[in-house]
C-alpha cells in the first residue's frame, strides 16, 4: 500500500510549464494521494478546473476537493444568465477506496499588512483501507509567512486529531431517521489518523515539536500515545535529511507525513522523489 503527498504548485514545474499529466506520471499508481495547491478557475492557469482534470487522470480513484481560498469567478451572459463558478485554491484527496465522508477544516488565518496571507485548510477524508482499516486522512497546507500563524494552525490540527473521535462522524445518533440512513450506514470517525502535506516548517523550527513532540536531551523525541509521529524519523532517518523544497538556504524538508503511532508502526519505507520536476516541491511516498 503506497501513500503519496505532493504540493503540485498548481501543476507548474521547475521549467515553468503547467503540466498535470506530468504530475500524475510522477505520482504513479499510488493507493491514496494527498495534493496541495490545486486550483480552480484561475486565469494564470488557463481557467482550468484542476481538481476535475486531476480526477480524470486517475479514473480508478475516488476524490474530494476542499478550497481554502474561495472567491467568485462566475460568468454573466449578455442576457443576464449566471454561470456559477468559484475561483479556489486548496487541497485534494484521491483514493482507490471510497472516501466515506469528508470535511474541509479551515485553519486560523492572520491578516498581514505586507506579506501574502492565504486562507489555509486541512481536507479530511475517512477511508476504510484493506491494510490499515478505517483511517482519517488529511491533506494539509499551513501558512508560509509566519511561525506564529503556523503555531495556531497546528493547535487546530491537534484539536482535530484528539477531539474528532469523540464528536463522531459527520452524522451521528442512534435515533437518526430514515432520511439520514436510507442511502447507507452512518460513518464512524476512526482514531487512526494521518496528516500529510506542506507544513512550511523545518524540523529545526520551534513549532515542529508541537506536532512531533519535544526532543529530550536524554530520551530523544517524546511522542505521545494520543499524538502524532513524524514517519520520516520514526523509520530511522535523520530529521534534517530528505529535503522537499528549495529555500534561501538551499533545499529543506517542509513536507511531512505525520501519523498516529499505530499507523506509523506499520510503515515499511518512506522516500522523497528527488528527480520529480512537476512542481517546486518534491513528492513524498510512504509504503506500508
Amino acid at each position: 500500500m503506497i501513500i503519496v503527498s505532493y504540493n503540485i504548485q498548481y501543476g507548474t514545474g521547475k521549467d515553468g510549464r503547467i503540466d498535470l499529466q506530468r504530475i500524475a506520471d510522477e505520482i504513479g499508481d499510488a493507493d491514496i494521494i494527498a495534493l496541495q495547491e490545486v486550483e480552480r478557475y484561475f486565469s494564470s492557469t488557463g481557467l482550468a478546473d484542476q481538481a476535475a482534470e486531476i480526477g480524470a487522470l486517475f479514473p480508478h480513484h475516488f476524490w474530494v476537493y476542499g478550497g481554502g481560498v474561495n472567491l467568485d469567478a462566475s460568468v454573466v451572459a449578455d442576457d443576464g444568465r449566471v454561470t456559477n463558478r468559484r475561483r479556489q485554491f486548496g487541497n485534494m484527496l484521491l483514493s482507490k477506496w471510497p472516501i466515506l465522508s469528508s470535511r474541509n477544516h479551515l485553519l486560523p488565518k492572520f491578516g498581514m499588512v505586507d506579506q501574502l496571507a492565504l486562507q489555509r485548510s486541512a481536507l479530511e477524508g475517512v477511508i476504510n483501507t484493506p491494510k490499515l482499516g478505517a483511517v482519517r486522512v488529511h491533506s494539509v497546507h499551513l501558512g508560509h509567512a509566519a511561525a506564529t500563524e503556523r503555531r495556531v494552525q497546528i493547535g487546530t490540527l491537534n484539536r482535530i486529531l484528539r477531539e474528532t473521535p469523540g464528536q463522531g462522524g459527520v452524522v451521528t445518533g442512534r435515533k437518526a431517521g430514515e432520511h439520514w440512513t436510507a442511502d447507507g450506514p452512518l460513518i464512524d470517525m476512526p482514531r487512526s489518523a494521518m496528516f500529510l502535506g506542506d507544513f512550511n516548517m523545518k524540523p529545526t523550527d520551534p513549532e515542529y515539536e508541537l506536532l512531533a513532540g519535544p526532543d529530550d536531551p536524554k530520551y530523544g523525541r517524546i511522542s505521545r500515545l494520543d499524538g502524532l509521529v513524524d514517519v520520516w524519523t520514526s523509520i530511522g532517518n535523520d530529521a534534517e535529511t530528505g529535503p522537499t523544497c528549495g529555500s534561501t538556504n538551499g533545499m529543506v524538508r517542509i513536507d511531512y507525513a505525520f501519523m498516529t503511532p499505530d499507523l506509523a508502526d506499520q510503515v515499511s519505507k518512506m522516500w522523497v522523489d528527488a528527480d520529480a520536476q512537476g512542481s517546486d516541491h518534491q513528492p513524498i511516498f510512504v509504503a506500508f
